[in-house]
């Protein structure tokens, strides 16, 4: 820094905001700048240029049918116009501060949204439809953020906790519904298997050659349980029973 200079530095993945008399005057890439500052007027304001992670957890929220659970949920975005994102804050306060400052009014945008898209359903609903709830960009939601010269690129819903009442009577439906669909299943082979039988029966009614195969394994099944003598075909003339 010489005696009338005033050197800054934007680091890499950031843009500088220059300042001079609290006006913005112009923005700087990264890089090292030594301006002209002998009364000390100039002010320098950095930003990220890099996407940001918020992480937003046990939020509470009524569904329809005024069950309440606990949600959690997590929204990237980046800063797309900086001078815009500085214009709607007070900027008193240092760069690090400002982007917590940001960061719960974006908070604050999602949660609602998210409010909002989880109170349209009944608690019953969800288990079965909570695909439908992962994504919780809207385009009123993007608007909004955009409006803070903030790209929203993702919001996401992570987590869903129903009270624990709730969740024992989920598992007690879903064990009720899966022992109904095997009932049916059973039902169904039953049924097939009786039809198969009578179809069986019903071929065999006139088979001469059937009913003489069945014929043969009686006849196998009694000698197997001692010592029979069997006659097959007419007696002879001379032993006929009187």
């Amino acid at each position: 820094m010489g005696l009338f200079t005033t050197t800054y530095q934007v680091k890499p993945n950031q843009q500088g905001f220059l300042f001079r008399d609290n006006v913005l005057e112009r923005t700087l890439p990264p890089g090292r700048y030594e301006l002209l500052d002998w009364r000390n007027r100039t002010n320098l304001l950095t930003l990220p240029t890099t996407s940001r992670l918020l992480t937003v957890t046990n939020q509470e929220v009524l569904t329809k049918d005024s069950i309440a659970l606990r949600f959690s949920f997590v929204v990237q975005y980046r800063i797309q116009d900086g001078a815009l994102f500085l214009s709607q804050f007070e900027l008193n306060v240092s760069a690090s501060l400002l982007l917590q400052e940001a960061e719960k009014r974006i908070y604050q945008l999602v949660q609602l949204a998210a409010r909002n898209k989880i109170a349209a359903f009944d608690s019953e609903e969800l288990p079965d439809r909570r695909a439908e709830l992962n994504d919780l960009t809207t385009p009123e939601l993007v608007a909004q953020l955009a409006q803070l010269g903030v790209m929203l690129e993702e919001a996401q819903l992570r987590d869903l906790t129903f009270p624990k009442n709730i969740q024992d009577l989920f598992a007690r439906y879903l064990e009720a519904r899966i022992r109904a669909k095997a009932d049916l299943e059973n039902a169904r082979t039953a049924v097939a298997t009786a039809r198969t039988l009578k179809n069986a029966a019903e071929l065999m009614k006139g088979d001469d050659n059937l009913r003489f195969y069945q014929y043969l394994e009686t006849i196998s099944k009694i000698a197997a349980k001692g010592k029979h003598t069997f006659l097959v075909g007419e007696y002879p003339a001379s032993s006929k029973p009187q």
